[in-house]
């Protein structure tokens, strides 16, 4: 089965084709990153402007990619949230007219859902159950039991900023512009270790993450006197986040008894983030590579595939959903 896949949720128009849900044929991007630095951060209503007038060159392209025609795919499958509302509801609709137009199936996929089956592209290893998902974005910090395809159980999740919005915060105030998290990343990598020590929020909730607070003792710094080097400061700050998210993954693994864990989502293309995780982990872990760690089309074409053989079709009067969660 041939899955075509559309991911409008933010500020990348992104369309993959993906066969029998692993089988990687085509993921083509049209990222926005250029245009949204100059504001610091995404613009919502030029999201959706660049999305109108790149989604069909876009498609275009990854069905010349995957070697196929429209007619030759089975099915299509689309974000319908969570994300920028203006922005979803391009790629949505668009979804919705080829569905109609070819008689094809549509699945509707969860964003976040769509970034684990990113894991599974074009690799041997095979889905082992229970798994342990650390979903990691500038939207989102969510530690998710998987039970099953389509089984979900939320354990922890950010209650504030999740892990992207503070390295872009972060980056911000060290100068590094926009997006933050490959700035910082690339910054601490020429660091030695740092023998600044930053806070790790210590919360009620064991799985759950906080780093408003850890934003802020970085911006006391900077606004301090004798700021430290800013290569340290980025690497004190990214130690800091991966210690956070790597410590509450790994004892949830640990006491699920999972028997994979997949780190998923933009920040997943953080190299410290990877090391540690992989380090530190019993269980085996799951990467995808930074490409697909991003948004694309190819991890909605995959999700999809498993949500059509669940049976879950979406009606063409179906309408996005901005604040969907996971779990």
């Amino acid at each position: 089965m041939k899955v075509l896949g559309i991911e409008t949720s933010c500020d990348e128009t992104a369309i993959g084709v993906v066969e029998d849900g692993r089988r990687l044929l085509s993921s083509v991007v049209a990222s926005q990153v250029e245009m949204h630095a100059t504001y610091g951060g995404v613009v919502p209503e030029l999201a959706s402007r660049q999305h109108v007038g790149a989604i069909i060159p876009v498609l275009d392209q990854a069905l010349r990619e995957a070697g196929c025609a429209m007619g030759e795919i089975d099915a299509v499958a689309a974000t319908y949230g969570p994300g920028l509302a203006g922005a979803l509801l391009v790629g949505w609709n668009f979804a919705k007219a080829l569905a109609y137009a070819h008689d094809k199936p549509l699945a509707p996929v969860n964003h976040l859902e769509g970034h684990i089956y990113a894991a599974w592209l074009d690799r041997e290893e095979q889905a082992k159950f229970p798994a342990l998902v650390l979903i990691v974005s500038g939207g989102h910090s969510d530690v998710v039991l998987m039970e099953g395809h389509g089984r979900y159980r939320r354990l922890g999740q950010t209650v504030d900023d999740a892990a992207g919005e503070a390295f872009d915060k972060v980056a911000r105030l060290l100068g590094l512009g926009f997006p933050g998290g490959p700035a910082i990343d690339r910054l601490a990598r020429d660091a030695p270790k740092p023998s600044l020590r930053l806070p790790r929020a210590r919360l009620d909730q064991p799985y759950d993450f906080s780093f408003s607070g850890l934003k802020t003792k970085v911006q006391q710094i900077v606004r301090g006197d004798g700021a430290p080097d800013a290569r340290e400061l980025a690497a004190a700050f990214q130690e800091s986040v991966v210690d956070s998210l790597v410590t509450k993954a790994i004892a949830a693994a640990d006491e699920n008894e999972a028997q994979q864990v997949i780190l998923s989502g933009g920040v997943a293309a953080n190299s410290a983030l990877r090391a540690e995780l992989v380090e530190r982990s019993r269980a085996p872990v799951l990467v995808p590579p930074p490409a697909l760690c991003t948004d694309n089309g190819a991890m909605i074409a995959a999700c999809g595939y498993y949500r059509l053989l669940a049976g879950d079709v979406a009606q063409l009067d179906a309408d996005v959903a901005p604040g969907l969660v996971i779990g």
